[in-house]
């Protein structure tokens, strides 16, 4: 009789155990299944992919050059442009080499520790732009508003305490998040069904309740996202009703061309963060979503030199002297 209730204890005991676990296994390997182009294009893809990496690591690259060797270039406002492209090519050197491989391969599989890191450098340099933008914003607001008290209030060495918060902001608060889903249990499904190791396909792969990562993550987007956001905005305001106050059209086109690129590369980038991070997803596919993810993570690394070079007479006139100097010292010889 003794045996008999022992040995269905026992076998409790190791249903138990078994159970315990499949609850603490975690997956190793993830799958990214990545853009799923017809096989037909894979190849136009992927050029294209390639194209515009190369073409967004040698445009940020131009500005961080511009800003370094260029003397009329030493100014607060291109020292945080400059900051912007390495963020720039902070996030299209983290996601795009990667996109090319499943482009080509119809998906990878990458170890989950590389998912975790490949999300980190992409939240940092998120999170990043998102402060660089509100920078620069009170640099513009500063410049419009407040011209003869400019030398004073955007020296040097505020802007280097402003760029050092911004990067150490980013890579603390990203830590945190980091550390913090890396505590949950990710028992599967091992199928990302992305291009890159986002934030919502990688907790789709946990087991545990993500009420505190989710927690986490609207406080951090408050502080890091939306509060800089609205900080925009309202400077932008100031900025308007000071443009309006200016008597002659021409002075009021000459101001504003000064903030046009900034504003530009705003709408851009929150426009697309909002589509994909604050509209419900109720009913729409992975597909848009990627679509909508390739705008901020592909085409604004990309768009932001263009803008800014495009749009400013001041980079202009640098890339020119520079030709003209390599000129001159080509026929010299």
């Amino acid at each position: 009789m003794w045996k008999k209730y022992i040995k269905v204890f026992s076998l409790f005991l190791f249903s138990l155990q078994v159970m315990e676990e499949k609850n603490v296994s975690r997956i190793t390997k993830i799958h990214l299944l990545g853009l799923q182009t017809p096989h037909s294009i894979t190849f136009l893809i992927f050029f294209l992919f390639l194209l515009i990496y190369c073409m967004t690591i040698c445009g940020n690259f131009l500005i961080i050059a511009l800003v370094s060797y260029s003397k009329s270039l030493h100014s607060p406002m291109y020292f945080l442009l400059y900051q912007l492209s390495i963020s720039d090519i902070l996030v299209a050197t983290d996601i795009l080499p990667n996109t090319l491989h499943t482009v080509l391969m119809k998906g990878i599989t990458i170890s989950f520790s590389d998912c975790i890191t490949q999300f980190y450098f992409f939240a940092v340099s998120e999170f990043l732009e998102c402060l660089l933008l509100t920078v620069m914003c009170y640099d513009r607001y500063v410049a419009i508003c407040k011209p003869l008290h400019y030398s004073l209030l955007m020296n040097f060495q505020l802007c280097w305490v402003m760029i050092i918060t911004c990067w150490v902001l980013s890579l603390l608060v990203v830590l945190i998040l980091t550390l913090t889903i890396s505590q949950l249990d990710f028992c599967g499904p091992d199928i990302v069904n992305h291009f890159f190791c986002d934030l919502d396909p990688i907790l789709q792969l946990s087991c545990s309740d993500p009420a505190n990562v989710l927690l986490e993550v609207t406080l951090l987007n408050v502080i890091i996202a939306i509060i800089p956001f609205f900080t925009i905005i309202i400077s932008y305001v100031y900025i308007i009703i000071t443009i309006f106050k200016i008597p002659s059209i021409t002075g009021r086109q000459k101001v504003f061309s000064t903030c046009s690129s900034h504003l530009t590369v705003v709408c851009s980038y929150y426009g697309s963060m909002v589509c994909v991070y604050l509209v419900p997803r109720n009913g729409q596919s992975w597909d848009i979503t990627k679509f909508l993810s390739l705008l901020y993570t592909v085409v604004t690394p990309l768009m932001n030199p263009i803008i800014y070079s495009l749009r400013n007479k001041d980079l202009k006139e640098a890339v020119a002297k520079i030709i003209n100097n390599c000129r001159h010292s080509h026929f010299s010889k």
